[in-house]
């Protein structure tokens, strides 16, 4: 009986680890596909786009760092990242921490409120928006951040709200016994300890953030001060008028994606341990 029961745990394992590896070849293949192609000239793109390059020429990724001009690009996007994550980060915890520790039915409405914001869909407020934003004078890399930082709220307090309510409100109490004020009291003592659902926050939201192409497209548009996004959209030497220059294409759009690539690797882990806190604590 045992060896019976051991043998099917052997089974499960076996496919288990088969459909998990054929599920990560299905993940990674288009990095791969990317990053094969991204050291390549054009004819050799054509004729064998699966293989690997036979000479990897590091010409390709200069050649496209230009195409989109890189720095300012990059110089632009760390701007609007950081300060839209910071933004976020900032007003969601401490609005998620004032609606736990001050019970009541306005705080609970407004909680159902941030919680159902995040079931409508961006599209069917885009319109509205921009127009307002134009109004307001705000189509530009301020009025970006400000939207960002609407967008971003919703989930990071759902995320906030459930792991604050583990946090001992008897280390709050002796702060302010010792006269601390409420602005004190937050940032001495209660934000410290949401460290791992600070570090999820921060890391989802750059990761949105900086791969964004349409509300950058819809607020900045071809502005000077644009995104990574928007210089790869923008770029007329990657849309040839007789197809396509593949060759300046893939490492273009490679040069984009490491810098989040390269985070994702290092930091998935406090991806992962944050979310599952952050939804289950409390």
């Amino acid at each position: 009986m045992k060896e019976s029961m051991s043998t099917k745990n052997k089974i499960s394992r076996i496919i288990l680890y088969v459909l998990l590896g054929l599920a990560a070849i299905y993940t990674l293949f288009p990095i791969y596909f990317l990053f094969a192609n991204s050291f390549k000239s054009q004819k050799e793109i054509v004729a064998s786009p699966m293989n690997l390059p036979a000479n990897w020429d590091f010409q390709y990724l200069k050649n496209a760092a230009e195409q989109i001009n890189l720095l300012p690009s990059v110089t632009n996007t760390l701007i609007i990242t950081v300060v839209s994550v910071a933004l976020i980060v900032l007003v969601s915890s401490f609005t998620a921490w004032l609606m736990v520790r001050h019970k009541s039915k306005g705080s609970q409405v407004l909680f159902l409120v941030f919680t159902a914001a995040m079931l409508i869909p961006f599209q069917s407020v885009m319109y509205p928006l921009v127009s307002l934003m134009e109004s307001l004078g705000l189509k530009n890399t301020v009025g970006l951040i400000l939207m960002y930082g609407g967008f971003g709220l919703s989930m990071t307090i759902f995320l906030y709200h459930g792991f604050i309510k583990s946090v001992p409100v008897s280390l709050e109490e002796a702060a302010v016994i010792d006269g601390a004020n409420i602005f004190q009291v937050f940032f001495k003592v209660v934000f410290p300890m949401v460290k791992p659902i600070t570090v999820t926050a921060i890391i989802t939201n750059a990761m949105w953030i900086w791969n964004d192409y349409l509300l950058p497209f819809l607020i900045i548009g071809n502005n000077r001060n644009k995104t990574l996004t928007l210089s790869l959209y923008y770029a007329k030497s990657l849309s040839g008028q007789y197809g396509n220059p593949w060759e300046l294409i893939f490492p273009a759009v490679l040069i984009c994606a490491i810098p989040i690539l390269v985070v994702f690797v290092f930091l998935q882990r406090y991806i992962i341990e944050g979310m599952a806190a952050g939804a289950v604590k409390g």
